[in-house]
């Protein structure tokens, strides 16, 4: 069996508050992309579970590896028989994309279907919870706005059909945990969901990341990257969670495409909403 996660951009990220749990409750709107890594699960031949990843390098053990934790999770539940797990990376990692809480939804998602396990969206998104704040989403996979630490969803009405989505991700990351220590939480200044309403050529200086400002400071180089794209003509730019990709929104494909292989040292991607 054979599934394509795919990637998620955020349209705006209010950091809110600063839980007594050490977390912070946010405001954001996900956004799925058709960027996409490629997870294959199959019964395993040997007896013994496995997972072998490939293209972009993961940087970490098989355990501790999301797709693999998916598979834990289910297992000590339902008792699952072992499987063979491959994994081609194409999805930055470091990039605020959510590349691998996509894999581990998509893995939970195929297993359920694989072997009838017959779990409801609902009680999926709850276990893709305890993997990651944002796993949940993508097991909806659709528009959703985001509360509390990014897992508590509800639908949103926004469609970007027809925009050119490009991606540029400079040969930089940003620690997640570093990026929050570095913000201070406040209430927003605009209703992100009444922003999300107006059209996309208005969310300039009005749908913002709070993860932007710190993180520019320290990369001033995805600030550039910003200005290039909306001094190119897109309507909207931003940088994605909390980073280090930064994203820009044009109404087609002619200003996109030429845009993107000026960037060096950059992956840069094109996508068609």
């Amino acid at each position: 069996m054979i599934t394509f996660p795919n990637a998620k951009i955020n349209l705006g990220l209010n950091i809110v508050e600063r839980r007594p749990d050490g977390y912070h409750n946010i405001e954001t709107v996900f956004y799925p992309i058709p960027l996409t890594d490629v997870l294959e699960i199959v019964p395993a031949v040997n007896g013994v579970t496995s997972l072998t990843c490939y293209g972009n390098s993961v940087d970490c053990p098989v355990e501790k590896n999301l797709v693999f934790k998916s598979y834990k999770l289910l297992q000590d539940q339902y008792d699952l028989p072992p499987v063979a797990m491959h994994l081609y990376k194409h999805i930055p990692d470091g990039a605020g994309l959510g590349g691998g809480s996509s894999d581990a939804a998509h893995a939970l998602k195929m297993l359920n279907q694989m072997f009838g396990l017959r779990i409801g969206d609902a009680d999926l998104a709850a276990m893709a919870a305890k993997l990651g704040a944002d796993c949940a989403f993508f097991i909806y996979n659709r528009p959703m706005m985001a509360t509390g630490i990014g897992d508590r969803l509800s639908p949103v009405d926004i469609d970007l059909a027809g925009k050119t989505l490009l991606l540029v991700k400079p040969p930089v990351g940003v620690d997640t945990r570093t990026a929050y220590s570095r913000v201070v939480p406040q209430q927003p200044a605009a209703a992100l969901l009444d922003t999300i309403a107006r059209p996309v050529a208005s969310w300039d200086g009005l749908l913002v990341n709070d993860f932007e400002p710190s993180v520019f400071a320290a990369l001033p180089q995805l600030w550039l990257i910003k200005a290039r794209l909306l001094d190119a003509g897109a309507q909207y730019a931003a940088m994605s969670g909390s980073g280090s990709t930064v994203f820009g929104i044009f109404d087609s494909d002619k200003l996109a495409e030429p845009l993107a292989d000026t960037f060096a040292d950059c992956v840069t991607f094109v996508l068609h909403l």
